[in-house]
């Protein structure tokens, strides 16, 4: 596993194509099961998350073919999952669920894992599936639903975005219509609804409150390319706005990213859109108050990066994190470089314009790694960051290559 080495940087210059995102892959690769024949995603990010996803897709019974960067999945066998520890490390692989419930008639799918983040139940994505007749139980660590599943109305308790997402597979193939209220309202949902449309899926609202499936007898297998990778546009733009720098992030749509922006815009950072994508300059100046949301309010999967920029930004800033209850462990390596920051339950306060020093640092979640490589990026000296368990390549394909690109100094070698 790797260890980065990241010295202070210059100014960050130069353009950036962002991958395709990660949180669009995952799903679409799932809803592929849906399929009656083969399917071929463009564009495909190497990350360990999607080699961990082929692997549980063909634990399931689908053979996958690679080249370069399109995968092929065929779904002609399906089976239950036999390789619990292909679904373990991966919190996506809960999204084979809905799949093989409404095509084989059951699902035993253990129980996933991911960043240790904070707890994320799977009771939403039970509760939708028992709505839809199946019954539903969590036994001996897996997740279990059998039944025929039909059309049903259904309200989240929470807009989950997986659980949106596996109901959503599950009512494309389900009898008559299901109506989802309380639906996540995420690009990468607006993203699976087109690509299961494109199969021939009847799905309205993607993107709104309220989705409305009709069910179809079968889907067919098509080509798709997901669309850009929000999360990793939004990270780079972050390490331009701590660098002074002035950068180019091509392909990505400006909409997906809009709370960041305007809070990027509110710290003083200039950003310009063109058919091109996004244009950065300048530097952040002013502290600002950042509440994570479900989108489309602030992303939590950007709060570690940005915490990164408070602290290179002059005066205050306030966190509140209302997604996770554990998404603050990056503020302990970032005081262990000199930053001014306390926390206390869902809420850190972060006094920035303190300069920061390198130092020895581990990444203990894949954004939390991001945050600390762009901290590395302003620190004095040089910083060692430790990623043993693999974190930031889980979701980000050659982050510190971009980055060199870019102008910055960072290495990467092995973990002995």
């Amino acid at each position: 596993m790797p260890v980065y080495t990241i010295r202070h940087s210059p100014a960050l210059h130069g353009e950036a194509q962002i991958n395709t995102s990660k949180n669009a892959v995952l799903p679409i690769l799932a809803a592929a099961l849906l399929c009656s024949s083969p399917v071929t995603i463009h564009r495909a990010p190497r990350l360990t998350d999607v080699d961990h996803m082929l692997r549980v897709l063909t634990d399931c019974g689908a053979r996958i073919g690679r080249q370069d960067r399109d995968i092929t999945i065929y779904p002609a066998a399906l089976r239950q999952p036999r390789e619990p520890q292909n679904l373990h490390s991966l919190r996506a692989s809960i999204l084979v669920l809905g799949p093989l419930c409404v095509r084989l008639g059951e699902a035993i799918v253990p129980l996933p894992g991911g960043c240790a983040i904070g707890q994320r139940p799977v009771d939403i994505h039970l509760n939708g599936l028992r709505a839809m007749g199946a019954e539903t139980e969590q036994a001996d660590n897996c997740a279990v639903a059998r039944g025929r599943l039909r059309g049903a109305n259904i309200y989240l308790d929470f807009p989950s975005v997986g659980a949106t997402e596996n109901l959503l597979m599950a009512a494309a193939l389900a009898d008559g219509v299901t109506r989802i209220e309380n639906a996540a309202k995420e690009p990468e949902i607006v993203d699976l609804a087109d690509f299961l449309n494109l199969a021939g899926a009847h799905i309205v609202g993607a993107g709104t409150g309220t989705l409305v499936i009709e069910g179809v007898s079968r889907l067919s297998g098509v080509e798709y390319t997901p669309i850009a990778d929000r999360i990793e546009a939004g990270t780079l733009a972050c390490a331009a706005a701590i660098t002074k720098g002035s950068m180019l992030l091509c392909g990505v749509h400006g909409e997906h990213l809009r709370a960041l922006l305007f809070k990027l815009r509110e710290m003083g950072l200039l950003v310009q859109e063109d058919a091109r994508g996004l244009c950065l300059r300048g530097q952040v100046r002013h502290g600002a108050d950042i509440r994570t949301l479900s989108y489309p309010g602030f992303p939590t999967d950007l709060q570690a990066p940005m915490m990164t920029v408070a602290c290179a930004a002059r005066g205050r800033s306030v966190f509140l994190e209302t997604i996770f209850e554990n998404r603050y462990m990056h503020a302990i390596s970032l005081c262990r470089m000199g930053a001014d920051i306390r926390t206390e339950g869902r809420m850190a306060v972060v006094e920035g314009g303190r300069p920061l020093s390198g130092a020895v640092v581990e990444a203990t979640d894949l954004r939390a790694g991001a945050a600390l490589m762009l901290a590395g990026l302003i620190a004095q000296g040089e910083t060692t960051l430790l990623d043993e368990p693999g974190h930031i390549c889980r979701g980000y394909e050659g982050l510190d290559e971009k980055l060199r690109a870019l102008g910055a100094d960072v290495t990467i070698a092995p973990l002995h």
